[in-house]
């Protein structure tokens, strides 16, 4: 018995490549969460060693006991013998056993098979019987809750004829995933004790290197196990009777199936992604899954952690889940094999449906129509601007997706193409907004080569700092800011394209914002007082005369035109208060 508990324990203890190192005289001191280690990497971890076929139901194809013989009956506890004594708690002294019905005829098979409940690795199959060994002997696997079987190992004594097998063959790493046949464990004694024990790994060549071994990561799987046994002992008694003539016999073992303890023994599967298995809210043992995996094994990275392939873990490596970087802007991704072998096998995923108006695999730049505003972080809602182009300085929509300029038309300049640029005037066509401006001066339109006697008219002040009071400002019919745009020559007059930016004084309906024009006479620009520049700011004060030919503003002798100071803007709106207040006096 000491010889079954010591094989017992090393079963139990060496996984050669499944196991930890484990030293059941130690108290094991668990960390917070086993699959990280004290800094918070990850690291691989699996739930712990045990029998997995404790506790759980075992069906029987036959069971002493139905009907009620001298040896069994199934309703008294005396001498009953049903499947669950195969894997309850059993000791050295109290050996509960299953037994089978009396075999009459032979060869006669019997059934045990068992559920795991979901995948396990298994490590060993063990059988301590209470009756003599089998004669044959077949333990097989399923990997799909019992849809198919595999066979897993062969115990006969005439392995080629009852199973077609050798009775010794070499394992290679060609056929680690072969059922061997070995008549060994066959013979007829112990009468009672003896032990089947298979081991999934032993004799397997790359049992040493289990983690780089998925075939042998396949063949130890399993969900359930079922042992078939073919053929019992067959024997005479002294008296020269069969061993299965039950009634009058003379001490001879009866002739039937008897096992005390079926023993599985394995870890759950995670696939090193989990140190326990737990009951989800249908029942049924599923792993707790660590490092970003899900999966009744673990066996699928979760949602969004798609950046590298799923792997099992090692010893070497956790192989964690890695999520997709979006910079907060998606969330699904999926992975890409090509971008992640370009990579140098380091990312492969590819962000999905990016929000907040960004683009890319990782969502790192803006979509079109949109640029980066720099002043946020790319994680931000608001890190993409909209291009907001000029409609017509614009040649399109779609700016530079990081710089935010705007295709601007010819002449036209401006992040959002809103502006003419400099040596341009604006235009009234859609299609060239933006003309050059000619490179004629103004007053050199003026033929004369003398200045008029009168120039000193309405400019002479703009040789000084001007200065607006209340009597000026009062004498005015209009006092307005304007932009000149451009100019055209009309008979003997200069007729400039002015927009009006703001009015400070008004007794004429034709002052209003906006385009209009305004008439000063060439002679009068030969004075180069004012010198009027295109796309520069004047301010102009003046007397109202109506004119059918020349619609808009006329500046003359009892006019201002002179370049715009900023300065004036509070002293305009000073004296507009104070003519509100009735201060202006009548001329």
């Amino acid at each position: 018995m000491e010889v079954l508990q010591l094989l017992r324990l090393l079963l139990t203890t060496a996984m050669l490549g499944l196991s930890q190192t484990v030293n059941p005289f130690v108290a094991q001191q668990t960390p917070p969460d086993p699959c990280y280690d004290e800094s918070g990497a990850p690291r691989r971890c699996i739930p712990e060693f045990v029998n997995a076929a404790f506790g759980k139901e075992v069906q029987a194809s036959s069971t002493c006991g139905k009907p009620p013989t001298r040896h069994c009956d199934a309703s008294d506890p005396r001498r009953a013998h049903p499947p669950a004594y195969l894997t309850d708690l059993n000791t050295a002294s109290n050996m509960t056993c299953w037994r089978s019905e009396t075999l009459h005829h032979s060869p006669q098979n019997v059934t045990l098979t068992l559920s795991l409940g979901k995948k396990f690795e298994v490590v060993y199959v063990s059988l301590q019987f209470c009756s003599p060994r089998p004669e044959s002997t077949a333990i097989l696997k399923s990997m799909d809750y019992g849809k198919t079987w595999v066979p897993y190992q062969y115990y006969s004594s005439q392995c080629r004829k009852i199973y077609g097998k050798p009775s010794k063959a070499t394992v290679t790493k060609q056929n680690e995933q072969e059922a061997l046949c070995t008549d060994g464990l066959t013979d007829l004694y112990p009468l009672t004790g003896g032990l089947i024990a298979f081991s999934t790994l032993d004799g397997r060549p790359s049992a040493q290197d289990f983690d780089s071994s998925p075939v042998l990561q396949d063949w130890v799987t399993a969900t359930d196990i079922r042992v078939v046994f073919s053929r019992p002992h067959l024997f005479r008694d002294l008296g020269g009777r069969d061993a299965g003539e039950e009634e009058g016999g003379t001490g001879s073992t009866p002739y039937y199936y008897a096992v005390g303890e079926l023993q599985v023994g394995g870890r759950c599967k995670c696939n090193g992604h989990a140190a326990r298995c737990v009951k989800d809210k249908e029942q049924k043992l599923v792993c707790d899954c660590k490092h970003n995996t899900e999966g009744p094994e673990c066996d699928r990275c979760k949602p969004f952690h798609y950046d590298r392939p799923w792997q099992r873990a090692s010893a070497r490596e956790a192989n964690e889940c890695l999520a997709c970087n979006c910079n907060l802007h998606a969330r699904r991704c999926r992975f890409n094999m090509e971008l992640y072998k370009l990579s140098g096998r380091k990312s492969g995923g590819v962000c999905l449906n990016c929000r907040h108006n960004t683009a890319g695999r990782h969502c790192h730049y803006c979509k079109e129509g949109f640029y980066r505003d720099l002043s946020k972080a790319i994680t931000d809602r608001k890190a993409c601007k909209a291009c907001d182009c000029h409609p017509v300085g614009a040649a399109g929509k779609t700016c530079n997706q990081t710089t935010g300029q705007c295709p601007c038309k010819d002449g036209v300049t401006g992040l959002t193409c809103n502006r003419c640029a400099k040596g341009y005037q604006q235009s009234r066509s859609p299609v060239a907004p933006c003309i050059k401006i000619p490179a004629i001066n103004p007053t050199s339109l003026v033929t004369s080569t003398e200045a008029p006697a009168d120039c000193d008219s309405y400019c002479k002040p703009a040789k000084g700092n001007y200065k607006i009071n209340m009597k000026k400002y009062c004498k005015k019919d209009y006092v307005v800011q304007v932009n000149i745009l451009e100019m055209e020559t009309v008979a003997n007059w200069a007729k400039f394209t002015i927009n009006i930016l703001s009015v400070y004084k008004c007794r004429d309906e034709r002052v209003k914002r906006g385009d209009n024009f305004l008439w000063i006479h060439l002679k009068d620009l030969s004075c180069k007082c004012p010198k009027i520049q295109i796309s520069k700011k004047y301010l102009v004060m003046g007397i109202s005369e109506n004119s059918t030919d020349r619609p808009g503003l006329m500046a003359d002798k009892n006019s201002l035109v002179i370049q715009w100071r900023d300065a004036w803007t509070r002293r305009l709106r000073k004296l507009q208060r104070r003519e509100k207040k009735g201060k202006c006096v009548k001329p």
